[in-house]
């Protein structure tokens, strides 16, 4: 059974990607300096999904070619309009009180269109173990709650013991227990500190059967803290006029790419030897000769990308179709992505998107004030 904390939403969440990490091609695997992580090429898919329409935007975290997470969306921030912006935090990477901060300073412009994307993976250079990572990310999150929600900060941990006797400089613009957490993992450690602490689990595309599986799983974890979550699925996208043209596109990204290569693209990320990405690779080896793992899911972007390793292929009805199965399932948020991203944002901007009922979930979990809060930040005075 499926229980997810949002059955009174109608919509979903639908977000779009902005490849701070040089995820960006015309042909997989074929670098492009037209494409490359820079401000200004990153910034312009962030601002066109604003326009768009899209919800929120998945600014993730990569240290080997990735630009700086929280300072790109820092700079982004006072350009955005409506669109959420879902920052990618690696915890262990800052002083928890500094990330407070930080978190709670972006909030605050932003005005609480702020979500935050909870990664546990190791630090550049350090060996750490799985139960290790989660268990940082924990006492992180953990600290973080109280700095949202307490006037001091009392906290002994594994790797913190931390006693402030204020808050004031963390307090974030959204109430109600500040930003939403956005976690994905799939190891049964990753499982239970999602399900214990964060808000929407987010998968990476596999069958239908076995995304039922993760959100039943994970409905069982968080019934044993109290608890509900909601569900989210991160995916590629191509979508075309026709099936025809969408499966001519999806072949056209990979006719260069150099599976040797490929296999060095993947295994650059922090994350490259995850359960999740063995996952995408049996995924994979599971899909028909031309990489379809069931109807309109198209493993063949996993032969260059560690993580999220497969698209939905089709035309806008087959895709609509799609992630209304999903709904249904009970997935509230999506984040899709397509190559270039630029260009495949605006063709599922004009195909899908206006086909679909979209809200915010900080906004429809009341997270989001109604005025400016009385916070330091804020209206508030500092003490």
């Amino acid at each position: 059974m499926i229980e997810i904390r949002s059955p009174h939403v109608t919509g979903a969440e639908v977000s779009w990607f902005a490849p701070i990490c040089s995820d960006d091609y015309e042909f997989l695997g074929v670098p492009d300096n037209r494409l490359k992580s820079s401000f200004a090429h990153t910034s312009n898919i962030l601002l066109t999904a604003d326009k768009l329409g899209y919800r929120n935007i998945l600014c993730p975290s990569s240290y080997q070619v990735g630009q700086d997470t929280l300072t790109f969306a820092s700079a982004v921030a006072p350009q955005t309009q409506n669109i959420n912006l879902l920052v990618a935090v690696r915890c262990g990477e800052l002083h928890p009180p500094m990330l407070a901060r930080t978190v709670a300073t972006l909030d605050h412009i932003l005005k609480g269109r702020l979500t935050i994307n909870i990664i546990s993976s190791e630090m550049p250079g350090e060996t750490l173990d799985s139960r290790g990572r989660y268990q940082r990310s924990r006492e992180v999150i953990q600290i973080l709650k109280q700095a949202w929600t307490q006037d001091h900060i009392d906290f002994e941990g594994e790797f913190y013991n931390l006693k402030l006797s204020t808050t004031d400089p963390v307090r974030p613009y959204q109430q109600n227990g500040g930003p939403l957490l956005y976690f994905g993992g799939y190891s049964p450690d990753g499982k239970d500190l999602c399900a214990e602490h964060c808000d929407v689990y987010l998968m990476w595309p596999e069958t239908e059967e076995n995304l039922r599986g993760h959100m039943e799983d994970l409905t069982t974890r968080a019934a044993k803290y109290g608890r509900k979550i909601d569900y989210g699925l991160r995916v590629h996208m191509v979508v075309r006029e026709t099936e025809a043209e969408a499966r001519a596109a999806a072949n056209r990204l990979v006719s260069k790419l150099d599976d040797v290569f490929g296999t060095e693209i993947r295994n650059r990320a922090q994350d490259a030897k995850t359960l999740g990405v063995a996952l995408q690779a049996q995924a994979r080896e599971q899909a028909d000769s031309e990489g379809y793992v069931e109807p309109h899911m198209w493993t063949g972007i996993g032969r260059a990308r560690s993580g999220c390793g497969a698209a939905l292929v089709g035309d806008p009805d087959q895709i609509l179709a799609k992630i209304k199965r999903y709904m249904d399932m009970g997935i509230r948020a999506f984040i899709f992505s397509g190559y270039p991203h630029l260009d495949e944002c605006e063709l599922f901007g004009r195909y899908v998107l206006p086909q679909l009922e979209t809200v915010s979930l900080p906004q429809e979990l009341g997270r989001i004030p109604n005025a400016v809060p009385e916070t330091p930040l804020g209206v508030g005075d500092r003490r």
